[in-house]
């Protein structure tokens, strides 16, 4: 089950995350269902992690809540310059299990990856991936009884709802969904 991100933490965990001259984005692995703890730990060490979030549904005893999750369970981003940076103590935080790393150190982000997340996130620290939909192209519903599902996008509105064209059964059937609860297949 994908892991929950609550109360203080999910106060934006956007942060400060403009880079200074000679700074790459790195990954950074944590333990399993840490990623908050492990950003807390590093934030308090004066590092300035990022932890994609997005939102989730989860279902449990026949009931279904929205939630902050992970967007990439297990994993969350820092900034650092080798050079001046104590990189080696973020292996040894708490909920952190490893920093990402080659035979010759760290290994960066590629250049752009970490700056698309941060365009993608809304004011509220939150990844919106569903913003560059567009009519025709293949989607995935990411939450709701029709989670997992791919269809056709067939209508956009300025509400936020969209028509889905699905294959079910053998048929075409259309949905309308939140557009929030759409990805790009």
């Amino acid at each position: 089950m994908n892991s929950e991100i609550s109360g203080e933490a999910s106060v934006v965990l956007k942060g400060n995350c403009d880079l200074a001259a000679g700074e790459r984005w790195y990954a950074v692995q944590s333990l399993a269902r840490r990623e908050v703890r492990a950003h807390r730990e590093l934030a308090q060490q004066g590092f300035r992690p990022f932890l994609p979030v997005m939102i989730r549904t989860v279902r449990h005893a026949r009931k279904a809540r929205d939630v902050k999750a992970a967007a990439f369970p297990g994993y969350l981003f820092v900034p650092l310059d080798l050079e001046r940076d104590r990189w080696r103590s973020i292996n040894g935080t708490i909920g952190v299990s490893r920093i990402i790393a080659g035979d010759k150190g760290p290994i960066p982000v590629p250049r752009g990856v970490v700056e698309t997340l941060l365009d993608y996130c809304d004011a509220n620290g939150v990844c919106r991936f569903d913003r560059d939909l567009i009519e025709g192209q293949s989607v995935r519903i990411v939450n709701g009884p029709l989670a997992e599902m791919v269809g056709k996008l067939v209508r956009l509105d300025a509400n936020g709802r969209v028509r889905v064209l699905l294959e079910i059964l053998g048929g075409q059937v259309l949905a309308t969904l939140d557009r929030a609860g759409l990805q790009a297949a």
